[in-house]
C-alpha cells in the first residue's frame, strides 16, 4: 500500500456554504500528518468523511486502501478515531473501560483483561487502573481515551484536536504516546489548533484555507517559506523596538549588529508555524489555553 490516505478532488457543501472545494492530499503509511486551519475551515469535516461518518459531495477518498463510500465497513475495521470529547465511561474504572472496549472488538475475556494490563502500563495508568474515571484529571482521561483507540491497533488513527484543554505537561505526555504509536507503525492523521503541536509531532503539515490545501510540507519547509530569521532589539521594558531581517548566519548576524545603534538587548527570532499560518491564511490563530 503506497498511501495510507489518498484524497482527490474532495468536495463538501452544507447548504450554500462550500466547506471543501476540490481538496487533494495523501498520507504515507506510518506518517504523522497534521492538518491546520482556522476555526470553521473544515478540519473536522475532513475527519468525518475519512472515518465514514459523513459522505462527500464529490471527489474520492481512500483510507487503508479502501474507498470510504464504496467500502465503509472495510475502512472502519482498519481505523480508529479519538474525537474532541472523551468517550470514556465515568462510572467505570479505567480497567473496566478498556476491558469493555476489548470485548466489543471481539477479544475473549482473558485476552481483554491482558490487553487492559498492557495498555494501562503503556499509557502510565497502572496505579489508577482501579479508580473510577470520574476521579481522573483531564490529562489522564485523554490518555485513557487514546488507549481505547488502540485496543486493537489500527492501521490509521485519526486524532481530532486530541489535546484541546489540556495543560502543557499533559499535552506533552500525550505527544509522547502519539509518537510511540507512529513509531510502532500506525499512521496518524492529526487536526490541531496548537501550532507547536504540529511542529513537534508532524512529519508533514498541511494548511487548510477556503476549502483547499494552500501549503504542504515539513514544518521546516513551511517555515522557510516565510523568510529567514529576524534580529529583534528590545528596549529596557522588554518591548521590541526594532526588527532587522537576517539570514541567521554568523557573518549575517555580525553585519546586522555592527549597524545597530540602538541600546538594549537583542534576540534572534526564527520563523514559526504561527508566521506560516498568518502569512498563508491572513488570520491569527486561536490563542492556546494555559
Amino acid at each position: 500500500m503506497s498511501h495510507a490516505i489518498q484524497v482527490r478532488g474532495l468536495r463538501k457543501r452544507f447548504g450554500s456554504h462550500t466547506v471543501l472545494d476540490g481538496l487533494d492530499l495523501s498520507v504515507a503509511p506510518g506518517e504523522i500528518f497534521a492538518l491546520l486551519g482556522p476555526n470553521g475551515a473544515g478540519k473536522t469535516t475532513i475527519v468525518e468523511i475519512l472515518t465514514t461518518l459523513s459522505r462527500p459531495d464529490g471527489g474520492t477518498a481512500e483510507v487503508a486502501g479502501y474507498d470510504v463510500t464504496r467500502a465503509p465497513r472495510a475502512v472502519q475495521q482498519r481505523i480508529s478515531l479519538t474525537g474532541q470529547s472523551a468517550t470514556v465511561d465515568d462510572a467505570l474504572t479505567a480497567r473496566e473501560n478498556i476491558v469493555m472496549f476489548a470485548r466489543l472488538w471481539g477479544l475473549g475475556s482473558r485476552a481483554a483483561h491482558e490487553r487492559a494490563v498492557e495498555l494501562l502500563a503503556q499509557f502510565g495508568l497502572t496505579e489508577a487502573g482501579g479508580r473510577r474515571v470520574a476521579t481522573f484529571s483531564g490529562g489522564m482521561r485523554r490518555r485513557l481515551d487514546l488507549s481505547l483507540s488502540v485496543v486493537v491497533r489500527p492501521e490509521v488513527l485519526f486524532l481530532d484536536e486530541p489535546t484541546t484543554g489540556l495543560d502543557t505537561r499533559s499535552r506533552r505526555e500525550l505527544w509522547e504516546e502519539i509518537t510511540a504509536l507512529a513509531t510502532a507503525g500506525t499512521t496518524v492523521f492529526l487536526t490541531t489548533q496548537y501550532l507547536e503541536e504540529a511542529d513537534q509531532l508532524a512529519d508533514r503539515v498541511a494548511v487548510l484555507h477556503d476549502g483547499r490545501i494552500v501549503a504542504l510540507g515539513t514544518p521546516s519547509e513551511l517555515k522557510a517559506r516565510v523568510g529567514g530569521a529576524t534580529l529583534e532589539v528590545h528596549g529596557d521594558d522588554g518591548s521590541v523596538i526594532r526588527e532587522v531581517p537576517t539570514d541567521g548566519s554568523v557573518d549575517g548576524l555580525r553585519d546586522v549588529l555592527a549597524d545597530l545603534q540602538d541600546t538594549g538587548t537583542v534576540t534572534l527570532r526564527r520563523p514559526t508555524l504561527d508566521d506560516v499560518f498568518l502569512a498563508l491564511t491572513g488570520e491569527a490563530r486561536q490563542k492556546e489555553s494555559a
